[in-house]
C-alpha cells in the first residue's frame, strides 16, 4: 500500500464539506480445494480500492474508486458530496462530525508463521494428504479438504486527524468426508462447513494435528452410518462450541443490530423482535448468560482495533446477568437511537460503506466441566457442528440441524445419534440455561460467510462459547 493517502486528502477541494474520510483496503485472498485428491482450486485474487466518506448538511455521503489518482480521487469525492447533499432533503436525522471523532493508532493479527512459511505446492499436497486420511473406508463416497488464507490492509485517514492502520491475516478451513451405506448418507466436517476460521498463521496447518483430525472425522462418518435416528422428545440439550457459534449469531447477534431494530434491514435481512425500549428491562436469559461484543480477542476471527470508521474497538457487554444492556448500533446507529452501542461500523471492502455488523460475540465461561454438566442428566441430548438453520426474520423463531450426536443417559454420553435438530423460540430457550461450562470448555469459531445490507456485504465474525446445557429443548430427527 504505497499510495499516498494523506496526499489524496490534502488535494481534495469540497468547500463547505463538515467532514471527509478516506478508507483504503487491499485485499489478497488464495483459495485451494481438494476433493477426493484431486485439486479443484488453486484460485488468488487482488482487490485494492478506496472508499471516500463525506459529511454534508448533516448527511453522510459515499463513493468508491479502484482508480488511485488526484484527479480521480477528486471527481469521486465530488460524487459523495452530490449525494450527502441530495440525501439531506430527505433526512431521518441529522449528523455531526461527533460521530467521527479523532482516531490514532494501528493494529496486526497475531500470527507464528507469515504466509511464505507453506508454498502452494506443500499445502496442495498436505490437501491431498488429508482426503486420503479421510477415507478410512470404501463407504467414504466422498472427501474434500478446503483453506482460504486471506491478507487485508486497510489504511483510515480523515480531514480531523484519524490516521489508522490495520493489517489482518486469517485462515478458514473445512475438511469433510461424506458416508454413505444405501439410502443412508451422512456428512461429518471439522466443526461444520468452515468454523474453523482464525486470525493465525500457517502454523495452523501442522501436519500431525491436521492429520490426526482428518482421521477423527473420516472415523465419525462411518459411526453415523450405524448410528440410531435421534428421537422426538423435549429433553435436556447440551450444545457443543462449535454449535453455539450458530446460536449464538442467529438468536444474538442479529437480533441486537441496531439498525434491523430501527427498520433499515427489514427490507433485506429482515427486523427484530427486540425494541428500543427493551435494552436495560428485558431478561433476555438466565441469570447464567453473560455475552461481551469483544473485537480485542486476540486471534478470534473478527478481531480489530478500530472499525471501520475510526472508532476504537472495546469489550463490552451486551447482555449481563442474563439482562439486555446495549446494542450492536455503531456511531450513527447510537445518534439515532439513542442506545448504547459498540464499535461495530464495518464494511466488507472498499466498495461498501460501513453498516451495523456483529464482529465477535462471545458467552462468557460459568463454573462446570463438562462431566459436572452431563452428571446429573437422567437422559438427554449432546450435539455437535451445525449442518441447517431456520429463523424468522425477526430472530425469534428457530431451527437448527447437527451433523453429530450422543445420547446422554445417567450422567454418561452413550450411543451415537444421526440427524439431530433442535427447535426453540429465542428468549424462552436462553431464559432455559441452566448450566455454563468452565474456561476449559470454551472455544472460539467463526464464519466468513455473515451476509446483510443492499447491496450484499458479506463479511467475516467469530463467536467463542463454553459448553452449555438447555432444559426441556425440543429435539427431533430427520435429514
Amino acid at each position: 500500500m504505497q499510495f499516498d493517502l494523506k496526499a489524496a486528502l490534502s488535494h481534495i477541494d469540497l468547500p463547505d464539506a463538515t467532514w471527509i474520510g478516506l478508507r483504503e483496503v487491499r485485499e489478497i485472498s488464495t483459495t485451494r480445494y481438494v476433493r477426493d485428491r484431486q485439486p479443484q482450486s488453486n484460485g488468488r485474487s487482488l482487490s485494492h480500492g478506496l472508499m471516500i466518506e463525506v459529511l454534508v448538511d448533516g448527511q453522510f455521503g459515499y463513493a468508491s474508486t479502484n482508480y488511485l489518482d488526484l484527479k480521480n480521487i477528486q471527481i469521486t469525492a465530488q460524487r459523495a458530496y452530490q449525494q450527502a447533499k441530495v440525501s439531506a432533503q430527505w433526512a431521518v436525522h441529522s449528523f455531526a462530525i461527533a460521530q467521527r471523532p479523532k482516531a490514532t493508532g494501528q493494529y496486526f493479527s497475531p500470527y507464528l508463521e507469515d504466509v511464505e512459511a507453506i508454498s502452494p505446492k506443500e499445502l496442495n499436497a498436505l490437501l491431498i494428504d488429508i482426503c486420503d486420511r479421510l477415507k478410512v473406508s470404501d463407504q467414504i463416497v466422498k472427501t474434500s479438504a478446503y483453506a482460504v488464507i486471506t491478507e487485508i490492509e486497510t489504511k483510515f485517514i480523515s480531514s480531523n486527524g484519524s490516521d489508522i492502520y490495520q493489517k489482518f491475516l486469517t485462515i478458514a478451513t473445512d475438511y469433510a468426508a461424506t458416508a454413505q451405506d444405501g439410502a443412508i448418507i451422512q456428512r461429518r466436517g471439522d466443526h461444520g462447513q468452515l468454523a474453523c476460521c482464525h486470525q493465525a498463521g500457517m502454523e495452523i496447518f501442522d501436519r500431525d494435528l491436521t492429520l490426526q483430525k482428518a482421521q477423527i472425522i473420516g472415523e465419525q462418518a462411518i459411526e453415523l452410518l450405524n448410528a440410531d435416528e435421534c428421537p422426538t422428545e423435549a429433553t435436556n440439550l447440551v450444545l457443543a462450541p462449535d454449535q453455539m457459534l450458530l446460536q449464538i449469531h442467529e438468536s444474538i447477534g442479529h437480533p441486537l443490530e441496531i439498525d434491523r431494530i430501527l427498520g433499515d434491514e427489514r427490507n433485506y435481512a429482515g427486523g427484530s423482535f427486540v425494541k428500543l425500549e427493551d435494552f436495560g428491562k428485558m431478561q433476555y436469559g438466565s441469570s447464567l448468560m453473560n455475552v461481551c461484543f469483544d473485537p480485542t480477542m486476540a486471534g478470534e476471527f473478527a478481531s480489530y482495533g478500530f472499525d471501520d470508521v475510526g472508532i476504537p474497538a472495546t469489550k463490552e457487554y451486551l447482555i449481563k446477568e442474563g439482562k439486555l444492556l446495549r446494542g450492536l448500533g455503531s456511531s450513527e446507529s447510537q445518534a439515532r437511537s439513542h442506545i448504547d452501542g459498540v464499535a461495530n461500523a464495518r464494511a466488507t471492502s472498499w466498495n461498501r460503506p460501513a453498516i451495523d455488523r456483529m464482529a465477535n460475540i462471545n458467552l462468557e465461561a460459568g463454573e462446570y466441566s463438562f462431566d459436572q454438566i452431563i452428571a446429573n442428566i437422567e437422559r438427554g441430548i449432546y450435539m455437535e457442528s451445525n449442518r441447517s438453520w431456520s429463523i424468522d426474520d425477526y430472530r425469534n423463531k428457530f431451527q437448527f440441524g447437527c451433523e453429530y450426536a450422543k445420547l446422554i443417559e445417567n450422567g454418561k454420553l452413550t450411543k451415537t445419534l444421526r440427524n439431530p435438530n433442535y427447535r426453540g423460540v429465542t428468549n424462552q430457550f436462553w431464559n432455559n440455561l441452566t448450566r455454563v461450562g468452565d474456561r476449559q470448555t470454551v472455544e472460539a469459531y467463526g464464519s466468513p460467510f455473515c451476509g446483510k445490507g443492499e447491496p450484499n456485504q458479506v463479511i467475516r465474525v467469530g463467536h467463542a462459547s463454553p459448553v452449555c446445557l438447555f432444559e426441556n429443548i425440543e429435539v427431533f430427527g430427520g435429514a
